[in-house]
């Protein structure tokens, strides 16, 4: 499977709604929402009044990555915000399963996401319950970060827990994906890319998007 989640993080914000009818009209998969608030990561983004506008003008699903302190007190919220796919830290979360069930329960399809220094091996209770797992491939927070080399060996790593317990488990990879590494993400396992800068920085996003999709 070859899906691209491009990066809300990286459009342009004066002009979102042309941004996201462009995605629209690309060959994309879902859109990918980077929540943050300022404690878990360095980074202030946006919280749940900008989602719903996203969510009324998107026609793909919306893939939001809660990059933010105790996420599980916020499941309901971003499920009424119009979030179809709901990823949380397992750095920030204190009962990881309690909140994957949370998420599940609430009608979302529900994943984990690991920062670079985080062990795939720490998913071993877990990763039955994912829809997903997002492995950080740069150190969560800002956009526009150098890919992290050490992440082909943990897409590996994952696609063998996967195999081995959760063959359904999609891994998405994001932070530093490009036109250059994206093949070879795929090839080690990853199902999902999520692309900021790659995309919106290029003189033809739906032209990039097509290319990272081959």
């Amino acid at each position: 499977m070859k899906l691209i989640s491009p990066s809300l993080l990286s459009a342009d914000f004066g002009n979102l709604q042309r941004d996201i009818e462009m995605l629209n009209a690309s060959e994309c998969d879902w859109l990918h929402v980077d929540v943050m608030d300022g404690v878990f990561v360095p980074n202030i983004s946006f919280g749940q009044p900008v989602v719903k506008h996203i969510k009324k003008h998107a026609r793909k699903p919306l893939d939001v990555h809660l990059m933010i302190v105790d996420p599980g007190r916020y499941v309901n919220d971003f499920k009424e915000a119009g979030a179809d796919i709901l990823t949380v830290h397992y750095e920030a979360c204190t009962h990881l399963d309690r909140t994957l069930h949370a998420i599940k329960d609430a009608g979302m399809r529900c994943g984990t996401v690991l920062n670079p220094g985080t062990s795939v091996a720490l998913l071993e209770d877990t990763i039955q319950l994912c829809d997903v797992v997002l492995l950080m491939s740069v150190n969560p927070g800002f956009g526009g970060q150098k890919f992290i080399e050490n992440t082909y060996n943990k897409v590996k790593q994952l696609r063998a827990l996967c195999d081995r317990k959760n063959p359904d488990c999609l891994i998405e990879v994001d932070g530093g994906v490009n036109t250059s590494n994206a093949p070879m993400l795929f090839a080690a396992g990853a199902d999902v890319l999520v692309a900021g800068n790659a995309v919106f920085k290029s003189e033809n996003p739906v032209q990039t998007i097509h290319d990272l999709k081959q």
